[in-house]
């Protein structure tokens, strides 16, 4: 079994949840990325918003929410995404950068333009009414 290690960030607003496509892409996912070598869950998440969405996270503010797995889109069978989940405040404007092509806030009933982990996460915000 192979594990992707991605960090994600979650930030609700109005019942619903702050997500993004990348380019050639057809499912949304929550906005992050994977960690490089010897980056913190903190400095891959302040790192990969900056380039995806042109923001900067206040690091005193970011928290835990949780950690998800599913089996990886489009991937062979067995090979695994792990997103740890944080929520934290932003400064700047949402813009799409680098890879990402929109940026978006969905909603529950947008469950089947998520991927699999993702879905995990929507259910998990739901449940807890961050999400309708």
């Amino acid at each position: 079994m192979q594990i992707i290690d991605k960090i994600a960030l979650i930030v609700t607003n109005n019942g619903k949840v702050l997500s993004t496509k990348s380019k050639g892409k057809s499912k949304y996912y929550l906005p992050g990325g994977k960690r490089e070598e010897g980056e913190t869950d903190e400095d891959t998440l302040v790192r990969e918003i900056l380039e995806e969405l042109s923001v900067h996270i206040k690091t005193d503010t970011i928290t835990y929410i949780g950690t998800f797995s599913a089996q990886a889109d489009a991937a062979a069978d067995g090979v695994i995404v792990k997103m740890t989940c944080y929520t934290a405040i932003y400064e700047g404007e949402l813009v799409a950068a680098n890879e990402i092509e929109e940026v978006v806030w969905l909603n529950y009933k947008d469950l089947n333009k998520v991927s699999a982990v993702d879905k995990i996460i929507f259910k998990f915000l739901k449940d807890n009414r961050q999400l309708y």
